[in-house]
């Protein structure tokens, strides 16, 4: 039932807000990109600077879809399992499809966060306009989803936090890598219009651009990121019967 997710996202949120280094930590990570581009701003001038100051964001703003609930992600599976507090979890009477939403919700909740602050430092450093501030956040919400998704996989799949670490740390340079692919080669922008993270680098391109944006595409994207979001959650509650997947094993 959703009560049984709502109760585990409740304790994940409580737990990790008293987790003041995980906090700013992702609160660094979250900010790097505006101030990155606040100096580039400084430095250089002139009409092909506002260019590349609209790519690097969008780049650092598909980042920030991913490291914000990292951390929440890299403890919600790997560090109860280290910690032999997953298997108790388990023996309550909830499904195992309820403990992978529950958390899941969690790590979305602190991803949105990190995307917002994100944002808000590009909305101060370049004066994003709010309307534009608010169409880019409800275009990544998404995305958001879909990178809590793959990091919730990921940590469970991992057989202890450092594991967990070293693969999330690799997943983060698959936004910064698609992002930074189709900056320099955007011909080949409308070829990977459907698939989840290069479908939101070109809408964040097209909104901050101020160029005309298909709401059917849009919606589009958004369905074919969600529906794989479900997937991916589905392959972790999967796993979650597999008992070398909770023993760690």
């Amino acid at each position: 039932m959703l009560v049984h997710a709502l109760i585990v996202a409740r304790k994940e949120i409580r737990d990790h807000l008293r987790d003041t280094r995980s906090l700013v930590s992702s609160m660094f990570y979250a900010l790097m990109g505006p101030l990155v581009v606040g100096m580039v701003s400084i430095a250089v001038h002139g009409e092909k600077s506002s260019a590349v100051l609209v790519s690097m964001m969008s780049v650092f703003a598909l980042v920030a879809t991913f490291v914000g609930g990292m951390n929440v992600a890299m403890d919600a599976i790997a560090g109860e399992r280290e910690r032999r507090s997953l298997l108790p979890l388990l023996m309550n009477p909830l499904l195992r499809r309820d403990v992978i939403i529950g958390k899941w919700l969690a790590i979305s909740l602190f991803a949105v966060a990190g995307v917002i602050i994100n944002l808000s430092g590009f909305a101060v450093v370049v004066a994003f306009p709010f309307h534009l501030l608010i169409a880019v956040t409800l275009a990544l919400i998404p995305l958001v989803l879909f990178a809590a998704a793959v990091e919730l996989l990921i940590s469970t799949w991992s057989r202890n936090i450092k594991e967990a670490h070293t693969y999330l740390s690799l997943v983060i340079f698959l936004p910064m890598v698609i992002g930074m692919f189709l900056v320099f080669f955007p011909h080949m922008a409308s070829t990977w219009l459907w698939l989840p993270v290069a479908g939101q680098q070109l809408l964040i391109d097209l909104l901050t651009k101020g160029a005309p944006v298909s709401l059917v595409s849009s919606l589009a994207l958004s369905l074919v990121t969600a529906a794989s979001a479900v997937l991916i959650l589905l392959a972790a509650a999967k796993l979650l019967h597999r008992d070398e997947f909770v023993y760690g094993s």
